[in-house]
């Protein structure tokens, strides 16, 4: 059975999984089964394009961000060998692919009974995030129950974390009714809102550093595509700094730039496509509303991708790279080369981004903050992790004493229940779970009051932009 199901999770991805799961919601909504159909479709081109401009992008700008770590002559003992390494942990162990059953099974039944309304299931390939965890508790302990308590729990606070946010999130980004569910992404829920009020008080709310602002006030160079164009320009020039005698890294450059900008001139229009997918199910839920019946706000999860392209998350995130580059160089206790998965931080940040309404500002704040804790989580965790990857049959690069995923292990959040459930102590598996009765208590309770304090704080940042 766990062989089929690999076998599933190869065969398909989101670009397939999430049409199939709105198709057959909008049917059970009595949508038309035509325009149930062409809704799916309109995800699925969505999704597939969106996978498309990544996919290309991706081996773009890697080689200038190889370039840039290796010139910095950074001799540090943990080497980021990016997400694909920690998958292949989560997919090589009985108890990671047992969680696939259990966990879908957990998720859907969390959503029928309304415990949550977030639909989970329709994003099941990010599961591999708990896999990771529980794997590693699993191979550690030898204890199959700790592993699957640990995943389990971990869930729970993911959907405690996207029940707060995806109202605001899903406004940000454009996408009605949906929200991203990815483990890395929802664990920065409770430190995005906090860092966010936290700045407030410093005034960077005041500080109008978003595209629309740029736009208004540098004309053509501050348009999304000329802002891509110049940024990628800038990285490609200081991942280039040994070579700029070489035509080659000219070329390089420029490249880079219009990639970026085609980027940022292209994500927004299959983002309309994509949008466009969840209006049938809205109307559907206003005419069951306006029918007499009560409408059930929930939100269907979707892949991370979908916000990667947004002007200011994207420009956050390229501008974040060199920052982490020197933070990790200076940082007292870090032990970790980010590398491959440092062109990942977009997806990161997206719920940082959401809570600041496009704050480049913040966002460069809040970002290199919160991937600096994440330094010093994976330099504890790493041990453990390449300990565990070798049982797997993962190969150490050379030259690298221990290996992580920069993106998927600066969790702390995860890295803290971790190391809970890896101590076997009753008492701290307790509090980890007294902790997340609390956080589920708090939103079930005070989630208008969130909702509210979230959109009133943008109000407040859109009247100042009009302004």
């Amino acid at each position: 059975m766990l062989g089929i199901l690999t076998k599933i999770m190869e065969a398909f991805g989101p670009s397939v999984v999430v049409p199939f799961v709105l198709f057959f919601i909008a049917l059970a909504l009595k949508v038309p089964v035509k325009k149930a159909f062409n809704s799916a479709l309109s995800a699925g081109i969505g999704l597939a394009g969106f996978n498309m401009i990544i996919t290309a992008f991706t081996p773009i700008v890697t080689p200038v961000v190889t370039r840039m770590v290796e010139d910095t002559g950074i001799n540090l003992r943990v080497l980021d060998v990016g997400w694909q390494a920690a998958s292949v942990v989560a997919y090589s162990t009985e108890v990671g692919m047992l969680f696939l059953i259990i966990g879908l099974l957990i998720q859907t039944v969390l959503f029928l009974t309304k415990f949550t309304n977030i639909f989970m299931p329709s994003d099941l390939w990010n599961n591999w995030q708990f896999m990771l965890w529980g794997s590693m508790v699993y191979l550690t302990t030898g204890n199959l129950w700790l592993a699957m308590g640990l995943m389990i729990l971990q869930n729970l606070y993911v959907l405690v974390f996207c029940e707060s946010i995806a109202k605001r999130w899903s406004k940000f980004y454009g996408y009605p009714r949906t929200v991203i569910v990815a483990p890395l992404m929802a664990c920065t829920v409770p430190y995005a809102i906090v860092m966010d009020k936290v700045l407030n008080l410093f005034k960077l709310d005041k500080v109008k550093l978003n595209p629309e602002y740029l736009e208004s006030k540098l004309g053509f160079l501050g348009e999304p595509a000329s802002l891509g164009f110049i940024l990628g320009v800038i990285l490609g020039f200081f991942g280039n700094l040994t070579r700029l005698g070489e035509l080659n890294a000219w070329g390089e450059m420029l490249i880079l730039g219009i990639s970026m900008a085609a980027v940022m001139s292209i994500f927004p229009k299959i983002a309309g496509i994509f949008a466009g997918a969840f209006s049938a199910i809205t109307d559907a839920s206003r005419k069951a509303t306006k029918s007499g019946s009560k409408e059930r706000v929930w939100y269907l999860g979707v892949n991370d991708a979908v916000g990667y392209g947004e002007p200011s998350t994207l420009l956050t995130g390229m501008l974040l790279i060199p920052i982490m580059l020197v933070i990790a160089i200076f940082l007292p206790g870090n032990q970790v080369l980010p590398m491959v998965d440092l062109i990942a931080i977009p997806y990161v940040i997206q719920m940082i981004m959401s809570v600041s309404k496009g704050n480049i500002a913040k966002g460069l704040i809040s970002g290199a903050l919160y991937f600096s804790i994440g330094l010093l989580t994976i330099t504890a965790v790493a041990p453990i992790f390449t300990e565990v990857a070798i049982q797997t049959g993962v190969s150490i690069p050379a030259g690298a004493m221990l290996i992580c995923s920069f993106a998927n292990m600066s969790n702390p959040i995860f890295a803290l229940l971790f190391f809970a459930f890896n101590s076997q102590s009753p008492l701290l598996i307790g509090l980890s779970v007294v902790v997340y009765l609390v956080l589920l208590f708090v939103t079930k309770t005070r989630k208008s009051q969130l909702e509210n304090y979230l959109e009133q704080n943008n109000v407040e940042v859109e009247a100042d932009t009009a302004a």
